[in-house]
């Protein structure tokens, strides 16, 4: 299990206690600290960079408190995991309200096309995609370790990351259509679901973060 500093990063976007509680239960021996601080964030071992509500606040509350800079050094050299609009701002564009991301994973963020939102059996699905979904591996990869392919997973969002590059898709969900709800490249891992809100799943996925050496 990890040893050092397991940095979530907080810029005053949603509650990240349960973020937070989530990681402690399974990092025996790592010190799991919510912080604001740039100079926390650039000491930790690892970093998780979660995120609720509409992106254009995110991305603004991010700069508002000094800490892209942080995030995007982090991103190039840690183990990095991205949570929900954590995992949205990697990307280069939001159709939500139509700002930039940090761009650090080619692709835009796309709103579910509500009008297009059916199921198999022709019912219209709710736009915020919410509750329990499965996630089907798209690729091997060290935080899927121990995870039934297609476990379920708990999500609330509106918006779907899109990516550029096929190669960074690591698990696809279907809501109306396949979206890609994982995505990952070198040490860096994003999801769309909340793995703190899934149950075993989610702390057996956040378990292997801890232990992930990319």
């Amino acid at each position: 299990m990890a040893s050092g500093v397991i940095a979530v990063v907080d810029y005053g976007m949603g509650n990240l206690r349960s973020v937070q509680q989530a990681l402690a239960r399974v990092a025996k021996g790592g010190d799991v600290v919510v912080t604001s601080k740039a100079s926390v964030i650039s000491r930790a071992e690892r970093v998780v960079f979660p995120g609720q509500g509409a992106m254009p606040d995110c991305m603004r509350e991010l700069d508002a408190r000094g800490l892209r800079d942080a995030v995007l050094e982090a991103a190039k050299n840690k183990p990095f995991l991205g949570i929900c609009i954590g995992q949205q701002m990697l990307f280069e564009y939001s159709e939500e309200g139509g700002v930039p991301g940090l761009g650090i994973f080619p692709g835009r963020v796309r709103r579910f096309p509500v009008e297009k939102m059916r199921g198999g059996d022709g019912v219209r699905l709710k736009v915020p995609h919410m509750g329990w979904n499965r996630v089907v591996q798209a690729r091997l990869h060290p935080l899927w370790n121990g995870i039934d392919d297609g476990a379920r997973f708990y999500f609330v969002h509106s918006y779907y990351a899109d990516p550029a590059d096929f190669s960074t898709v690591a698990g696809v969900t279907d809501y109306g259509l396949p979206f890609p709800s994982a995505t990952a490249r070198d040490n860096i891992f994003a999801i769309q679901c909340h793995p703190e809100k899934s149950a075993q799943t989610g702390l057996a996925f956040l378990s292997n973060f801890i232990c992930w050496s990319p």
